[in-house]
């Protein structure tokens, strides 16, 4: 591993309050974050939102608001959204931000003097929901967009073109010799595809038709499109500039990587890519591309009236801690592919997996060493066990999972440690030694299944950081403990725990325990 770790999300658009699709991509990112500052000393995560463009523009007028004003207030039910789920971000960067504006401009004016940029008139279909124009090719058997479902408009205009055909032979090269730069790589195939068919794309916009935008520098009468504007937050977030370099940027751009849902990857590996290589800057290290959240196995929109607020579900639950619904999404899809979101699944996993197989096995083992000795840890009950070989295997299958973005499939491994576990009780019934007075063996028993669980815990914090703190606290073990230092002697003699200690650290959904009042 590199000693660096930078991680960004796609900034969200800011025209509506975030749904689970938004959650998400959040939760995902955070839970990678999380993994692996458990790994390494330097890790920075950033997301944000992108407040310019048509859409904002016209749902602000209709609510009687100026778009800035509407931004102010949509962007912080993001950020409201994000400290609800523990999304622990180092920056949130908003594209109206003062410095990154500035840069934008700075941008754009450097493309167009070395050529990269240059004006011509232009007539195509235009998909508002997009933001893009969209090929005729690209267009659905009744010719609407196969994303939003609505017919675009033809547009017809003066603006500046980006000069993608300069660069399409590089881009192609690229990918081709750099396999692991896109994740999953059958998106790999996608993007190429993709290149064989653009053309130069427009990066400004005609005042006229698009007000709220950043202006170009020397033509007020265009607006700099999206593009530019919002693809350039993950350097200007750094403190770059077209004239100089920062300390943050030098710093952690060699190690970016690119959280984002499929259908932007064009933008992202395309686009972006290009406007990378016109700067004289390194491609990003990686892009991590996502699906997208169904709702009951159907696809989330408004027509269908299915798009969930995910504070909506930690209300409708009664959850006063997000984890349940942070693993469960994290958990939602493999690598790449689309999930999907019930409440019944929801509800099924969750008791399952949180509070039957890893709570359950935690608070009974913890009461029986109350029940047997008194919460004692005597010196002859520490061997050591073939299940620690076990549980420290999964430890580096976890990581090796994460080094391949394959979160869902890392949560799976978990949860086999959880049950493999469960199932040496069962097979060692502690209850049973200690009803013949083998009293040595059942705390052997005990202990060693109070070890594994520390390694345990330890694997489930990027997940669920409330309940692993939990588990922490009642088995005296240190969580900032690294994953290359984790070991299976954590337990150790005396006086561990005190009956009054011993709590569950997720109770069931929809049982009478969950009953906050009981």
């Amino acid at each position: 591993m590199d000693k660096r770790y930078y991680l960004t999300t796609a900034i969200d658009y800011v025209n509506g309050a975030p749904h689970i699709g938004h959650a998400y991509e959040k939760i995902l990112s955070d839970v990678i974050v999380r993994h692996y500052r458990q790994r390494l000393d330097d890790v920075y995560f950033l997301t944000g939102v992108d407040e310019h463009g048509i859409k904002i523009q016209k749902t602000a007028a209709e609510k009687g608001m100026t778009p800035q004003q509407m931004c102010d207030e949509n962007s912080s039910k993001f950020k409201q959204a994000w400290k609800a789920l523990d999304v622990d971000y180092d920056q949130f960067i908003r594209t109206t931000d003062k410095y990154h504006t500035e840069v934008v401009q700075r941008i754009f004016d450097k493309l167009l003097k070395q050529g990269d940029i240059y004006k011509n008139s232009y007539e195509g279909l235009y998909c508002p929901g997009c933001e893009s124009f969209l090929n005729p090719k690209d267009l659905t058997e009744d010719g609407l967009c196969p994303i939003h479902h609505k017919k675009p408009e033809l547009v017809s205009e003066e603006n500046y073109f980006f000069k993608l055909s300069k660069y399409k032979d590089s881009l192609i090269k690229y990918i081709k010799e750099n396999p692991s730069f896109i994740v999953p790589q059958f998106r790999a195939n996608e993007v190429l595809n993709q290149l064989e068919n653009l053309d130069d794309f427009s990066v400004s916009r005609a005042k006229e038709s698009v007000e709220w935008g950043i202006p170009v520098l020397g033509d007020e009468d265009q607006v700099i499109y999206v593009w530019i504007d919002a693809l350039s937050n993950y350097i200007t977030a750094l403190g770059w500039d077209v004239d100089k370099s920062s300390e943050k940027f030098d710093k952690y751009w060699s190690e970016v990587h690119h959280v984002i849902g499929k259908d932007i990857l064009k933008f992202h590996c395309i686009y972006w890519g290009a406007i990378l290589m016109a700067l004289g800057l390194p491609l990003p290290k990686q892009l991590l591309v996502h699906g997208f959240i169904n709702i009951n196995q159907e696809k989330m929109s408004k027509t269908l009236g299915n798009v969930i607020a995910p504070v909506d579900i930690l209300n409708a639950w009664n959850l006063e801690k997000p984890d349940a619904f942070r693993y469960y999404m994290a958990c939602a899809a493999s690598s790449g592919k689309d999930g999907n979101y019930s409440d019944e699944d929801f509800k099924e996993k969750v008791n399952a997996d949180l509070a039957n197989s890893t709570g359950n096995l935690l608070n009974r083992t913890l009461s029986m060493l109350v029940k047997y000795f008194n919460g004692e840890i005597k010196s002859e009950f520490v061997v050591n066990s073939d299940l620690y070989k076990t549980a420290l295997g999964k430890v580096q299958i976890v990581k090796n999972h994460f080094d391949n973005y394959e979160i869902s499939e890392a949560g799976a491994e978990i949860m086999d440690l959880v049950n493999i576990t469960n199932k040496y009780v069962t097979d060692n019934a502690p209850w049973t030694l200690a009803k013949e007075d083998k009293m040595t063996e059942c705390g052997q028993v005990l202990v060693t299944v109070l070890n594994v669980m520390t390694v345990v815990c330890s694997l489930l914090y990027p997940f669920c950081p409330n309940i692993a703190l939990d588990m922490a606290s009642q088995l005296s073990f240190d969580l900032n403990t690294k994953l290359d230092d984790l070991n299976c002697n954590n337990i150790k003699p005396g006086k561990f725990i005190e009956k009054e200690s011993i709590h569950p650290v997720f109770l069931r959904l929809d049982s009478e325990l969950a009953d906050k009042k009981k």
